[in-house]
Order: C-alpha cells, then sequence, then structure tokens
C-alpha cells in the first residue's frame, strides 16, 4: 500500500470540514433566519429590577434632582409611589433614571411615532400632467392643485404630453413650464430642469420652505393681531326717562243738591 502525504492528507480534510460547516449553515440558515426576527435587539429603555448599575443619578418624578444613590433605594422609592424606576440615560456615569409611569410614557411616546409616520407618508412627489394645448381654464385649476401639493410640503412633478404630430412643436410644453414656474413665483424651487423622455417632458418642483415659513409667521401674526383688537363697542340705548308720578288729584267738591222749588 503506498504512504499518503501528510499534506495531501490535510487539504483533503479541510476540504471535507469546509464542505460539511457548508451544509449544515445551508440547512440551518432558515432557522437562524427565524430566530433573528424573534430575537430583535429591544430599544425600550430599563426598568425596576432589569437596571444593572449599582448606583444611578434619580431624578424624582417631578422632575427634582435628587442626585446619586443606590439602586436599591432608588426602586423603593418609586415603589412607595406606586411607579417605575425607568433608565433614561444609560451611557451617562452614574446612568440617569426617572421615577415615572412607565406605562403611560410608553403609550405617549408611540402616539408621537405614529404621528411622526403620518407626516412622514403625506409627504411625497405629486405628479400633475399637462398638454401643450390645454385650455386657460383647465391651467388655472391645474395651477392650484400645484400650489396646494407645495403648500403640504411636497414636491411636484409636471409632466407635458405630447401626442401625434404635437412632437414637432416641444417648444409649445417649454413655455407651459416657464410660465407655471413664472406664475408661482418664490413659492417654487426648480430641482429638475425640463427635459425630454420620449413623449413626455418631464420638471420637478418643490417648494420653497423659507417662503412657507415666512409665510406662516406673516399668518400667525396676522391671526394674533385680530384677536387682540377688540370688537367696536356697541352704543347700548339710553334708558328711558320714568314717567313723573301724577299727583293724586283732589275729589272734585258735591254740590248740594239744589233745594226743592219753594211753592
Amino acid at each position: 500500500m503506498a504512504p499518503v502525504d501528510a499534506g495531501r492528507g490535510r487539504s483533503l480534510y479541510s476540504a471535507g470540514a469546509e464542505s460539511a460547516f457548508l451544509f449544515i449553515v445551508h440547512r440551518l440558515r432558515p432557522v437562524l433566519v427565524r430566530h433573528r426576527r424573534w430575537c430583535g435587539v429591544s430599544t425600550d429603555p430599563r426598568i425596576n429590577e432589569r437596571i444593572r448599575a449599582a448606583q444611578v443619578r434619580l431624578v424624582g418624578a417631578d422632575g427634582q434632582q435628587i442626585g446619586v444613590i443606590d439602586t436599591r433605594e432608588a426602586l423603593r422609592q418609586a415603589r412607595e409611589l406606586d411607579l417605575d424606576l425607568v433608565e433614561v440615560a444609560p451611557q451617562a456615569d452614574p446612568p440617569v433614571c426617572r421615577i415615572m409611569d412607565y406605562g403611560k410614557f410608553k403609550y405617549e411616546r408611540d402616539v408621537r411615532q405614529k404621528e411622526a409616520r403620518k407626516k412622514q407618508s403625506r409627504t411625497g412627489l405629486k405628479e400633475i400632467k399637462f398638454r401643450p394645448k390645454i385650455d386657460p381654464h383647465d391651467y388655472a385649476t391645474k395651477k392650484g392643485h400645484v400650489i396646494r401639493f407645495l403648500e403640504a410640503g411636497n414636491k411636484v412633478k409636471i409632466t407635458i404630453m405630447f401626442r401625434g404630430r404635437e412632437m414637432a412643436h416641444t417648444e409649445l410644453g417649454r413655455k407651459i413650464l416657464d410660465r407655471l414656474v413664472a406664475d408661482l413665483g418664490a413659492l417654487v424651487v426648480v430641482e429638475s430642469l425640463p427635459k425630454q423622455e420620449g413623449r413626455n417632458m418631464i420638471m420637478v418642483i418643490s417648494p420653497n420652505k423659507r417662503y412657507l415659513e415666512e409665510v406662516a409667521k406673516q399668518r400667525a401674526r396676522e391671526a394674533r393681531t385680530v384677536a387682540v383688537v377688540e370688537p367696536a363697542a356697541v352704543a347700548e340705548p339710553e334708558p328711558a326717562e320714568a314717567p313723573e308720578p301724577m299727583e293724586p288729584s283732589e275729589p272734585a267738591a258735591v254740590e248740594p243738591a239744589a233745594a226743592a222749588d219753594e211753592g
């Protein structure tokens, strides 16, 4: 029997071990993926007994700075108030903890995050389509839609659609875009200059945030001014003079009946 080369044996062993490792990883990959989904990293702060530090810098339920105390003492104070001890700044040395109602805090935080997601989903890219030979009334209507989208904080994609022989007069579409930018004035910022894509001419505009902030401040000042100005005083009618009481009239003297005619 021919002797087996030691180097060749080690290479064969390495190849076999690598193949076995890859086979195991391939078979266990679905399980690992599911486990990673289940065991995600928690972003919630540590509370109560989960706080690991021996000492914490405590903030009371009313926001008053209590100072550095033992974690057990801080937890005892929280329990006396029927509240939770929440680690709000774990990176500090020692960590900063606050006494609060964690359930209420978590609910309010979820509500704020939900509102933030709603605001983010509202803003996006809107699209308005024009024709080269658009009617003046239709142009005014579509321009109003563009203004509404811009004031809501959205970007707007303006598309000029050409059909048939209109492709020979693309300058008409460019004139519409230039007219729209001129009509919008300081409200708009051109992000993407007009460019031809097939049978469409496209331009992307976005709102001028500084201009919108100035408009919002101006409206707020006007609202405050209207609230401060008191309504014009309404002249109250003068009370009518009471009639003078009438003096009781003396009863008229009753003349004695005329004596009977003498016979």
